[in-house]
């Protein structure tokens, strides 16, 4: 074979030294970043893993006005946020423009606050604070009495809430949760704000404060109506109404397809298949459940799903964000991808993408972007939706209002008369000056 007479005297194999040479050059290659000057090189690029995340950016069937209502809710959750910072401030329920310039990132806007708080008048009023003529902000009457309202609502249902908690709990592995993953998704459940003080601690026949973050349960009602899956209500009736065999309706769950929905080759007869799967439900407990089976199990998979329906159907707005329910993973015993299991099913469940969020819907539950059966506590959000929903329009008696009727009450200004003129408080310290530019006078009005 033929060899090459190298520097220093020894003999090299000529493909030896050629693989070396290749080798040393494709190492360089991969640690020069792609640009213009070498965009010329071939590279190998590495396949995409196809992941839950990725299939939901894909070309999937959309729901519109389910998207549509994540939108808005999101705007409204925004504007609720805002209320609640401003019933915090120690001088009154109000707050000076340029203090709320500063939150753009506590509320998570992707407008400045001014533009936000403009968009909603019919939530938000602006006026000038004497005796400096101040441009402030505070919660219009109309807004005020409906978070009031639902407030109220809330409370009266105290019992009901007290069901849903037992309900949960009995849905766990071991009959217990932790509290944190209630309190994150407490409007979503319908929960007061002090729930662990006016139900948790309050009703402790039903519930039992294992330690600072862990709530039980000390007894649990199998045997009684509460131990029954909703479900199993809508398969009772279909069985009495339409008259289906007890072989197609024992283990089936209510399917809605999305308008446009693509059926595969296959789909409907799989889709059949595993309607008629028998599965643990999910308030039966036993020792075999441990959700943790071996990677495609069936049972398993549809053990699952009914416990994802019976708790969508706990929710006030039979909703809930993906990130909210990861927190009950671990109580309820759900070991597997929650995205997986929601995107194969879309009759069932509907995952929108919209508002830098995944929010999940029970299909079932809602007819357009209405609930099917609505509830006194979505009845007052809705209302406080249609404020979102009529934007700019309808301003006339807002414009029309006279100098009485946009001054803040005599009672928020005792605290103001005493305050140092020369300084602000504000959630991060104090700031000189005290003065706040009019931010919503520079916006435009087709903004």
């Amino acid at each position: 074979m033929m060899t090459i007479l190298v520097r220093l005297g020894q003999k090299v194999n000529v493909t030896q030294f050629l693989f070396k040479k290749s080798n040393q050059v494709h190492s360089s290659l991969s640690e020069i970043p792609y640009g213009p000057f070498n965009s010329s090189l071939q590279r190998r690029w590495k396949k995409l893993q196809e992941t839950a995340k990725t299939r939901m950016q894909e070309q999937r069937t959309r729901d519109h006005k389910l998207d549509k209502l994540v939108l808005r809710l999101r705007q409204l959750n925004r504007a609720l946020s805002l209320q609640q910072i401003m019933s915090t401030r120690k001088r009154g329920p109000y707050v000076s423009l340029q203090i709320i310039s500063r939150w753009k990132n506590v509320l998570s806007l992707n407008i400045p606050p001014g533009s936000f708080i403009r968009k909603y008048p019919h939530i938000f009023e602006v006026f000038a604070l004497p005796p400096r003529r101040n441009m402030c902000c505070k919660v219009t009457k109309k807004m005020r009495d409906l978070i009031r309202e639902e407030e109220s609502i809330v409370r009266e249902l105290e019992l009901e809430n007290v069901v849903r908690l037992k309900k949960i709990l009995m849905m766990s592995v071991n009959g217990k949760l932790n509290i944190h993953a209630l309190r994150l998704s407490r409007r979503e459940l319908g929960l007061p704000i002090d729930f662990r003080e006016s139900i948790l601690s309050k009703y402790s026949d039903d519930f039992v404060l294992i330690d600072l973050e862990t709530v039980g349960l000390v007894e649990s009602d199998k045997k009684g109506l509460r131990g029954v899956a909703e479900v199993e209500k809508w398969r009772e009736k279909e069985f009495r109404e339409k008259w289906l065999s007890e072989f197609e309706t024992k283990y089936s769950f209510p399917i809605n397809f999305p308008t446009g929905f693509s059926f595969e080759p296959g789909f409907r007869e799989r889709l059949k298949n595993w309607q008629r799967l028998p599965y643990v439900k999910p308030y039966d407990r036993t020792e075999s459940v441990r959700i943790r089976t071996n990677k495609g199990n069936d049972q398993f998979e549809k053990r699952v799903v009914g416990v994802l329906h019976e708790f969508l159907c706990l929710t006030v707005s039979k909703m809930i964000e993906v990130q909210q329910l990861v927190h009950f993973r671990k109580g309820l015993g759900i070991e597997v991808n929650l995205r997986e299991v929601i995107l194969k099913h879309p009759g069932i469940f509907y995952i929108s993408t919209k508002g830098n969020a995944e929010t999940v819907f029970l299909r079932e539950g809602y007819i357009g972007w209405c609930l099917a059966e609505p509830n006194s506590v979505d009845t007052a959000r809705r209302k406080m939706l249609e404020l979102i929903l009529l934007g700019v329009r309808n301003t006339k008696q807002l414009r029309t209002r006279t100098e009485n009727e946009i001054i803040i009450d005599q009672n928020e200004l005792e605290n103001e008369e005493n305050v140092n003129t020369n300084e602000t408080e504000n959630d991060w310290g104090t700031y000189a000056g005290g003065w706040a530019i009019p931010i919503l006078d520079t916006f435009d009005a087709n903004e």
